[in-house]
């Protein structure tokens, strides 16, 4: 559902949404792309599985050695041990194997990865073993396939690799790669526009002037979506609190992005232009306040094909805007199907406090882990949503229940981890 702009007040009045409603309705609002092309491996790493990719081979494609060792035909092996048998030459890797065929008791050298040769079934560990010259002597009798990796065990033929809207990690990549793909087919980037909003803003390095501060929010939502390998940025820079410039801004966005993120100026104040320049272009807001603690003044809404999202200016709340309300509804629209906030389940390590009636959340770190493993947290910081150094310290944010007035100790908790760096 969408506002029309003589009924909006740019969230000045009206209920607010829950956090959970306002993600589903941001979700429902960004819709989802379905253009696609088709890429080689070497540039799909991070990008979204359109197309449901095939096996073109068996993996493995032959049977072949796991280990070091000798390989033997295990029907020939009659009697009590020890046996002893001849080595009738080797085997390795990537090499054709050329074996005289026999029935009788046999052995050969075989190393890892090497395909068995035809008549042998099983490798018996090198350690378990003992040669001398060319005769092979051992006291266990090996199962019968001990140490052997049969073709197509892993993946069979002409079988599905990967479900569509699943992102192309370093793993499922090698996965592809290994059953034969060269190429894949892939949704296309969304073309996300960023630009930050306020008179007060200066770029990192330049001098500051009074009543001036660095434009933090710019390099973190930045910095945040250029992580994700299928977005592609377009910077347009810092606007100052006017309403004009913020109407040239969504004009040219509406024909160069899906999405256009805007930090600042979405609040109730006298410069805070950025809903009501929106409204002026003919653009409909679905989300225009949630019941969360930081991020309360986080709008969404489109103006015609392209996805807007006006997140605050304070960094605590436009980064819990982002995570919580943005990035499911970019991942969605994107085309990944599992597109929600992964939650890991924490204890608080002591009482806490809360409105009943929204959602909050906190940046944290983990103390120690309860007996039952689970992470024991503490939150971070005097609560300011425009406190840096908190997030900086902090490995992730804790969501405190909007039906909770106080947190107790040891309560079981929602966290989301930011990603490590590696």
């Amino acid at each position: 559902m969408t506002t029309p702009l003589e009924t909006c007040t740019a969230g000045t009045s009206g209920a607010a949404l829950s956090a959970e409603a306002a993600v589903e309705r941001a979700v429902a609002v960004a819709g989802r792309l379905t253009d696609m092309e088709c890429i080689g491996l070497f540039s799909a790493a991070g990008r979204i599985l359109a197309v449901a990719p095939v096996s073109k081979i068996a993996v493995p494609p032959f049977n072949n050695s796991a280990m070091d060792g000798y390989a033997i035909n295990h029907a020939t092996l009659v009697g009590q041990g020890p046996w002893t048998l001849p080595v009738l030459g080797s085997v390795v890797a990537g090499a054709p194997v050329t074996v005289p065929l026999t029935d009788t008791p046999a052995a050969m050298r075989i190393l890892t990865g090497a395909r068995l040769p035809e008549n042998f079934d099983t490798v018996i560990m090198q350690e378990r073993c003992e040669r001398i010259g060319d005769l092979l002597t051992f006291s266990v009798l090996p199962q019968r396939g001990e140490n052997v990796r049969l073709a197509g065990e892993d993946v069979s033929f002409a079988s599905t690799l990967l479900s569509p809207g699943c992102v192309l990690t370093p793993e499922r990549l090698s996965l592809l790669a290994g059953a034969g793909a060269a190429t894949v087919s892939v949704f296309r980037k969304l073309r996300v526009g960023v630009v930050c909003t306020g008179l007060e803003l200066r770029q990192p390095g330049e001098d500051l002037a009074p009543g001036q501060i660095y434009n933090s929010n710019g390099v973190m939502v930045q910095a945040t979506l250029s992580a994700l390998g299928w977005i592609d940025l377009i910077d347009f820079g810092t606007a100052d609190d006017d309403r004009a410039r913020m109407r040239d801004i969504f004009a040219e966005a509406a024909g160069a992005c899906d999405v256009l993120v805007t930090t600042g100026g979405v609040s109730a104040g006298d410069e805070d232009h950025v809903a009501a320049a929106f409204l002026e272009m003919g653009g409909m807001l679905d989300v225009m306040k949630v019941a969360m603690r930081p991020g309360k003044p986080v709008k969404i809404g489109r103006l015609g094909d392209t996805l807007f999202a006006g997140l605050p200016g304070n960094p605590n709340a436009a980064l819990v805007a982002l995570r919580y309300i943005l990035l499911p509804a970019l991942r969605a629209m994107a085309g990944i199907a599992d597109f929600g906030t992964f939650w890991s389940a924490v204890r608080l390590d002591e009482a806490r406090g809360k409105r009943r009636g929204r959602t909050e959340f906190a940046p944290f770190r983990t103390l120690n882990r309860a007996a039952d493993g689970v992470p024991v947290i503490s939150i971070l910081g005097p609560g300011s949503s425009a406190n840096l150094s908190a997030l900086a310290a902090a490995e992730g944010f804790v969501k405190l229940p909007a039906d909770l007035e106080a947190v107790a100790p040891n309560m079981p908790l929602d966290a989301d981890y930011f990603p490590r760096a590696t």
